[in-house]
């Protein structure tokens, strides 16, 4: 009998902190749009990422993609897993609180399974996926919220941002299985995160100019921790817990990664929520836990 991968003590960290690191990643956007322009701070986290993913790969003699099929494959990877959703958070959080769009964020893993379902024949729509599929619409829709799926203000747009930038993921890890086969992680990681950078590079200078650099302190840390510790950090911590834990475990990180968001966002902020986004929450938690199956294994 094959042996099935568990979360131990040091697995459970490691997922805590990997949830606390990608949770405070919409905290940061938000110190930083205080001062930076949406490509720009796009710009800066791949970029940094994309640096710091290299020196670790080239330190460790991974071997490296080759072929310009594969190259091409891992471009358009990196235009829907960084480019387009960063810039749709990024954008969004201009309108609503980090913590809701650390809400709508949770959605990522419905909208893959659904889509994979579409694609993938070893990742066929069971009934307990489609009921749990289901529940993370239904969820989704109640935290929108009837009035902001009535209209098109701000509000309701960044809501839109956001949910597109899940889609964008899902659509991405679809692209990933062939983009990324065969690759190391990290090195995988780092070519899509190059990718990104001679995107929004030459898109940031564009759009935005030549930044001037004279932020405050704060808006600095803010940049340094989307690059440094939300992506380049965040890609390797999720890597080694998948290896350990599997691909099962490391999912659970979608369900801790909102109530990180909204609780930096209370406390820095004093960020308020609408009743309805924490039922919309809980509703899209409790799909994510039938998808997964394990509390049903568990009972049985």
């Amino acid at each position: 009998m094959t042996e099935q991968k568990t979360l131990t003590l040091q697995g459970w960290l490691m997922l805590f902190a990997l949830s606390a690191i990608w949770g405070g990643s919409f905290l940061s956007n938000r110190v930083v749009l205080g001062e930076v322009q949406v490509f720009t701070v796009v710009a800066f986290r791949v970029t940094v990422a994309a640096m710091l993913l290299w020196a670790y790969v080239l330190w460790k003699g991974l071997p490296l993609p080759k072929g310009a099929r594969r190259w091409a494959l891992i471009g358009l990877s990196g235009l829907l897993n960084n480019v387009v959703p960063f810039t749709l958070i990024v954008w969004g959080q201009q309108h609503i609180p980090s913590g809701l769009a650390g809400i709508l964020n949770s959605s990522t893993a419905v909208f893959t399974v659904l889509m994979a379902s579409l694609v993938f024949a070893d990742e066929r729509l069971t009934l307990r996926k489609a009921i749990g599929v289901g529940l993370g619409f239904f969820g989704v829709s109640l935290t929108v919220g009837l009035s902001s799926r009535a209209s098109f203000d701000p509000y309701s747009l960044g809501q839109m941002a956001v949910i597109g930038a899940t889609l964008s993921y899902a659509v991405a890890g679809l692209i990933g299985r062939f983009a990324l086969a065969g690759l190391r992680s990290e090195v995988g990681a780092a070519a899509t995160l190059t990718a990104s950078t001679l995107v929004m590079l030459p898109l940031a200078l564009y759009r935005d100019g030549t930044p001037a650099f004279a932020y405050a302190a704060s808006t600095w840390a803010g940049l340094l921790y989307l690059g440094v510790m939300a992506s380049a950090l965040a890609y390797l911590l999720f890597y080694r817990i998948l290896v350990t834990a599997g691909a099962g475990n490391v999912s659970l990180v979608t369900l801790l990664i909102a109530p990180f968001a909204i609780l930096l966002g209370a406390v820095v902020y004093g960020e308020a929520l609408a009743p309805n986004a924490y039922l919309g929450f809980a509703v899209i938690a409790l799909g994510l836990l039938v998808i997964d199956g394990r509390l049903f294994r568990r009972a049985r």
